[in-house]
């Protein structure tokens, strides 16, 4: 999708679900383009832009560049819907028509949103499981599903039925894959210092030449509200030039703090 093409979806979703305060993407070019189109407050770790914030009926922030993991839970579940549904459309002999593919995305955002988000209460007068969905559509019931069995056959029918047969195989393959993601993680689970102002960091930059070893120097750090940093300002300097950069600590090697 270029801009343009994210703006008509932004002013969709905007249209469906009314307006909203805070948008937090990555730094996908569309992104860019469609924040600066609109005329949208941007958090680039710019004081100003900070101290502006504020006064903006919708502000967008980015993460860093680099930093896919800091979308947290939306990326966890953006990469299993997205290995699940290549997976499908690889064995799938036919192409879908977009009626179809639309209603399958549809079956599949309903399908995601379904997942609890606390643990299910043993207690029996509180039943009702607390999902994305239930926010989103301010519903305790879920979105009916059909009680007719579909299998393989069906993709060579009418069109309903290729959705379900679709929806019914992402189903089943989501469900163990999105169990998987909820055992206990074993990164980033030991305490570590943090990055300081004047760290001289080596940055691991998949795109760097052969022999190359872009080093710099850390001018700036952002702590979250938990105290810790997880992303900093650069100053690397290459062939006589300088420049800065947004980087998030998982890309960054310390090769020496300001104490040695």
């Amino acid at each position: 999708m270029d801009a343009s093409s994210f703006i008509n979806a932004l002013r969709r979703f905007f249209a469906i679900r009314g307006p909203v305060k805070t948008i937090r993407s990555d730094r996908g070019t569309n992104f860019v383009g469609a924040c600066h189109e609109l005329k949208i407050s941007s958090n680039l770790n710019d004081e100003k832009v900070e101290s502006f914030l504020s006064r903006q009926e919708v502000s967008w922030i980015f993460n860093p560049p680099f930093a896919s993991h800091m979308g947290g839970v939306w990326e966890r579940m953006i990469g299993i819907t997205k290995r699940i549904l290549d997976s499908m459309f690889l064995q799938q002999p036919s192409r879908l028509t977009h009626e179809v593919l639309v209603t399958l995305m549809a079956e599949v955002t309903a399908i995601v949103n379904s997942r609890p988000l606390i643990p299910v209460s043993t207690d029996p007068e509180d039943p009702q499981i607390l999902t994305p969905a239930t926010l989103i559509t301010q519903k305790i019931a879920p979105y009916p599903v059909l009680s007719e069995t579909f299998d393989s056959k069906d993709l060579y029918k009418r069109q309903w039925r290729q959705v379900q047969s679709l929806a019914k195989d992402f189903w089943h393959k989501w469900y163990k894959q999105y169990l998987a993601t909820l055992q206990e993680r074993k990164k980033w689970q030991a305490d570590r210092p943090n990055v300081q102002q004047g760290d001289i960091v080596l940055l691991k930059n998949h795109q760097t030449k052969q022999i190359k070893w872009p080093m710099g120097r850390v001018t700036k750090t952002f702590p979250h509200d938990d105290g810790r940093v997880r992303k900093v300002e650069v100053r690397v300097n290459t062939e006589g030039s300088s420049a800065l950069f947004i980087r998030p600590v998982t890309e960054l090697v310390l090769l020496l703090s300001p104490s040695e």
